[in-house]
């Protein structure tokens, strides 16, 4: 189907933080666009303002008729959408065009030069980086991004006249090999998604055949030190990257009054004195790799500099809703062991001699069974544990599996409870609180303007 000759299309799934960017896109380019979440959202609220028509019951009834003619509409979906959808189920049966967002982010990767971000962790705050240095430089970009910008407060950017298109690469359900990249960073190929893979050999696997679709006159810039083998096409030009090591690194790194600076080492192009706009150390690394992303769609040094001290972050990545020197709230979206280490490794750096406390939601019955040791280890690297019961999210429950198998695996001597998340700001009421972060990447975020009102006025 072309997208130029469609007038309709509707989103199964549509408030998920990748799809909603193709909600935006779609509207942008004069669509009717319509679809289903399965629950209100201030995203969701937003899109509706934006022109959407979205509901909430798993009812085709609700279906507009202008996404009815299955010749004009095009129908996305979410691969967390089960197969029993009745939505899903109808538009299957009556004969329309169905893909998964993916496939409709592959299709521009073939007609735009696709500078692409994938990886077990990094992936958002790199790609919306990647993002604004070229949207601030007079080369311009369009973006697909996980996350909202805090510099434009959407994640979705659009051009005229860039050739560029910047996009997160989801590994999950395989979704990026339905992207032909012209650049991409790989930043972390550890275990994830352990319900679609089964292993870790076949999860590496997976990395290795999204290198083999760069195109051959495209560019691979890996995390130094992977495990990674990658099966690019002959032609394709391998960099690596790291914070010290690699073609892309820093040197002369400083901490100045709370912000981080350093030298940009490229075999493009070195960039002195980069100051971070977000001042969290693992920015360096994720900036680094967004710098080269940047100097390979031929953003200047100048624009490079001045768009690093710009970037504002994005929402629930490292994001501070509360700063002084009585109380520190931060909301972060880590949900995987190793982002949780690097997110309470980052807090250390910054606050080496306070009480850091967090509140964790673990996200999947799966991803818990498969890792609940390694997120215990995680965790006991803080001073204090409040553990949520697990968000289900796509998922059914699993016996057995709850919070308490991390809870049992965590630091003895570390202070720690279970706390459903109805009771969870009763809880924090009475506690003495000196820097918190909520962690996960469930709802958890629903409850931080709450959380921020009780501490607000300590």
């Amino acid at each position: 189907m072309n997208i130029n000759t469609l007038s309709a299309v509707y989103f199964i799934g549509a408030g998920g933080i990748g799809m909603s960017a193709l909600v935006r896109y779609f509207l942008s380019k004069g669509k009717k666009v319509g679809g289903y979440d399965r629950t209100p959202s201030e995203l969701t609220e937003k899109l509706i303002k934006e022109g959407a028509d979205i509901h909430y019951e798993e009812n085709t009834a609700l279906i507009a008729s202008d996404f009815l003619n299955p010749d004009t509409t095009l129908v996305i979906y979410t691969p967390a959408i089960p197969a029993t959808h009745q939505e899903l189920v109808y538009f299957k049966e009556h004969g329309f065009e169905i893909q998964k967002r993916a496939q409709v982010l592959g299709m521009l990767t073939q007609t735009e030069k696709g500078l692409c971000v994938a990886g077990t962790h990094g992936k958002t705050t790199t790609s919306t980086m990647a993002a604004h240095l070229l949207h601030q430089s007079h080369i311009g970009c369009n973006a697909f991004l996980g996350g909202i910008s805090k510099n434009y407060g959407t994640n979705l950017l659009l051009s005229e006249k860039s050739e560029f298109v910047v996009i997160e690469a989801d590994e999950f359900d395989r979704s990026f090999h339905w992207l032909t990249p012209y650049a991409t960073v790989i930043t972390a190929t550890d275990s994830d998604h352990l319900d679609i893979y089964g292993t870790h050999e076949a999860y590496l696997e997976s990395f290795r055949k999204y290198t083999s679709l760069i195109r051959p006159d495209g560019y691979l810039i890996l995390k130094k030190g992977l495990e990674l083998v990658p099966d690019v096409q002959q032609g394709v030009t391998i960099y690596t990257y790291s914070t010290t090591e690699g073609d892309f690194h820093a040197e002369n790194i400083r901490i100045e009054n709370g912000e981080i600076y350093f030298d940009y080492v490229s075999p493009l192009g070195n960039i002195t004195n980069i100051q971070l706009g977000v001042p969290v150390y693992v920015n360096i690394e994720n900036g680094i790799a967004a710098m080269a992303l940047a100097q390979i769609g031929g953003a200047t040094a100048e624009e490079i500099r001045n768009a690093m001290a710009s970037f504002g972050g994005v929402d629930r990545r490292f994001d501070f809703k509360l700063k002084n020197e009585r109380v520190v709230l931060l909301s972060d979206y880590a949900h995987h062991p190793a982002e949780i280490k690097q997110s309470v490794t980052s807090i250390r750096t910054l606050y080496p001699n306070r009480k850091i406390t967090a509140v964790f939601q673990p996200h999947l019955y799966t991803r818990t069974r498969d890792f609940y040791q390694e997120f215990a280890d995680s965790l006991s690297l803080l001073d204090e544990v409040i553990l949520l019961d697990i968000y289900p999210a796509r998922e059914a429950p699993i016996p057995g599996v709850t919070s308490e198998l991390i809870y049992n695996s965590l630091r003895p001597d570390m202070q720690k409870c279970i706390c459903k998340k109805e009771e969870l700001i009763e809880l924090l009421k009475n506690k003495p609180i000196d820097v918190l972060i909520t962690l996960g990447a469930g709802d958890i975020d629903n409850y931080v303007p709450q959380i921020y009102d009780i501490l607000k006025d300590r």
